[in-house]
């Protein structure tokens, strides 16, 4: 079992006028190899910052606290450092890669987490390759376009969840893969997901809505608001703030925050 600790994260980031601006004000978190976390939480608290910074996006700067993975820190390490040691992030709005065929992203991606030595075999790569691009209602001709160039939205994402399913990280941060998707890609890419969950893995998922959740059904959700977790729950806590919102938590926990959204 593998562990994922962020322990007391303080995190700010540079605004239009360079000035610093404090985003995470002391995020606490434990997640383990066999779970599926998922985040909730008003515009503007953090989430993707919270996601960025777990992967070592440069921009946000860490002023206080630690990230640990298997109890070491990950904090001076680099982003491709961090993707060695089993975590991964599908972001919101992925990158396009021209020149680079996903077929050799994915190669080189799962290589660089074996031994230099060791490359997988073409025919292994292959036959899973054929096997995920089945699960997630791909053509086979995907594998032979540039990473992510010309895509659609819908392609965008289900090429984050065959990334996932072929490079089979300890732990994934999922940042609103359910953006943008009508129900059929929903149900596509929530069923890739599924396929990932056991032992060896753990998620973090980033949603703003209850439906990503009624198809991967989370084990625990943590509510943030104001770059902090201010209450944990289970699966029945999506469907209170559907009907309830964020405000109506705020009041209840008798929290002294404005949302976004408030004039």
């Amino acid at each position: 079992m593998a562990t994922l600790e962020i322990k007391d994260l303080h995190v700010e980031v540079q605004d239009k006028e360079k000035k610093f601006k404090k985003i995470l004000k002391g995020v606490n978190m434990v997640m383990h190899t066999g779970e599926i976390h998922a985040i909730m939480g008003p515009n503007g608290t953090g989430k993707s910052t919270l996601s960025e910074t777990i992967m070592g996006n440069p921009k946000y700067h860490i002023t206080q606290g630690d990230i640990l993975l298997n109890g070491e820190s990950i904090l001076n390490m680099t982003v491709d450092e961090r993707a060695r040691k089993g975590l991964f992030l599908a972001m919101q709005y992925p990158a396009e890669v021209p020149g680079v065929t996903n077929s050799e992203f994915l190669r080189a991606a799962i290589n660089a987490r074996r031994p230099e030595n060791d490359p997988i075999p073409i025919s292994d790569f292959l036959s899973e390759l054929d096997k995920n691009l089945a699960l997630l209602d791909m053509k086979e001709n995907m594998i032979d376009r540039y990473l992510n160039e010309g895509f659609s939205g819908g392609e965008k994402k289900r090429n984050e969840i065959l990334q996932l399913l072929m490079i089979k990280p300890s732990f994934a941060i999922l940042d609103e893969i359910d953006s943008g998707l009508d129900i059929d890609a929903l149900r596509v890419v929530s069923r890739g997901v599924n396929a990932m969950r056991g032992n060896q893995f753990g998620a973090l998922m980033i949603t703003h809505y209850q439906r990503l959740l009624d198809y991967i059904v989370p084990d625990i959700i943590h509510v943030m608001m104001d770059g902090r977790v201010v209450k944990d729950g289970g699966p029945e806590m999506a469907k209170k703030l559907e009907k309830e919102g964020y405000a109506g938590l705020r009041d209840e926990l008798g929290l002294d925050i404005k949302l976004v959204d408030e004039d």
